[in-house]
């Protein structure tokens, strides 16, 4: 009976460390939790200076559509800066930022004297908006073309919950085919260097079926044909007939879903965007 009861311990204990082996195996491959994930929602949005599809300048209305989209990172295009009357000589970007309660960086492609009687630049340009920690705001003037409106490429590093990611922010040209194309090989080189998980937003005045979508989406993925669904048209907001307004994302980054939001509040809409963040464990990998 006694070796009987040593045979049947051995055979326990075996068992015990196989179990305790291949759960340990399987720690190491099964997917991250969902509390470990780290996800944002991302908007590009060209607000118009806050100038309506039925006329109407009304900022209230901007602030509203995107804190009802709970974007996490805003990107804005067509932002007014003490630019004039047109807007109330209001600094939109920072005043977006109070009511949304978020940091934000404003790119100034256009810096022109105060208006008389005035002390504050004229400017307008685009920003990025963050609920999370945000540092190195940047612009880099793009190439113009002859008799064109100066463009540039924004750009701030957003920190979530220990994942660093680049966004880019810009407003291609809309009157030549070939000055997108120059302005897109420069924000694609910047891609290249940036080293780290890159989102780029903005309205980029061309269709997919452009020569210049393949351009954009040399180093950067359109999220729209991967989880968007239908044409995912953002211009005009009053009768849409096209698709000008992107988010595009490096490999490690995944889009999880996209929306484009009716408003009139612009004559464009914006595009929501859900992304997953490579987990600060992958080394680059993205994990779902």
């Amino acid at each position: 009976m006694k070796r009987l009861a040593s045979l049947l311990t051995c055979v326990l204990m075996a068992t015990t460390v196989a179990l305790l082996g291949s759960s340990a195996a399987n720690a190491t491959t099964a997917p991250l939790p969902d509390a470990a994930q780290r996800s944002l929602k991302i908007v590009s949005y060209n607000i118009h200076h806050a100038q309506g599809a039925d006329g109407v300048l009304d900022l209230e209305r901007i602030a509203q559509v995107l804190e009802s989209s709970g974007a996490d990172v805003i990107g804005l295009q067509e932002v007014d800066r003490h630019f004039g009357a047109r807007s109330g000589y209001v600094d939109q970007a920072a005043w977006l930022a109070q009511r949304l309660d978020m940091s934000y960086c404003y790119a100034a492609n256009l810096d022109l004297d105060p208006a008389e009687g005035a002390t504050d630049r004229r400017q307008y340009g685009t920003a990025i908006l963050s609920a999370h920690p945000m540092d190195d705001c940047a612009n880099t003037p793009l190439p113009n073309h002859v008799g064109g409106e100066q463009r540039g490429l924004a750009q701030a590093d957003v920190h979530v919950r220990g994942v660093e990611l680049r966004v880019y922010n810009t407003h291609l040209t809309h009157e030549s085919a070939q000055g997108r194309l120059d302005q897109a090989a420069v924000f694609n080189e910047m891609v290249r260097s940036a080293g780290m998980p890159v989102v780029l937003v903005g309205d980029l005045n061309a269709r997919p079926d452009s020569a210049e979508y393949d351009v954009f989406t040399q180093e950067l993925a359109d999220a729209w044909p991967v989880v968007g669904e239908g044409p995912g048209y953002t211009f005009d907001s009053d009768n849409p007939i096209g698709r000008i307004d992107y988010v595009l994302t490096s490999p490690d980054v995944t889009p999880l879903a996209a929306e484009v939001v009716a408003t009139l509040a612009s004559d464009h809409m914006p595009v929501l965007v859900e992304l997953a963040l490579p987990h600060p464990s992958s080394n680059g990998d993205a994990r779902r």
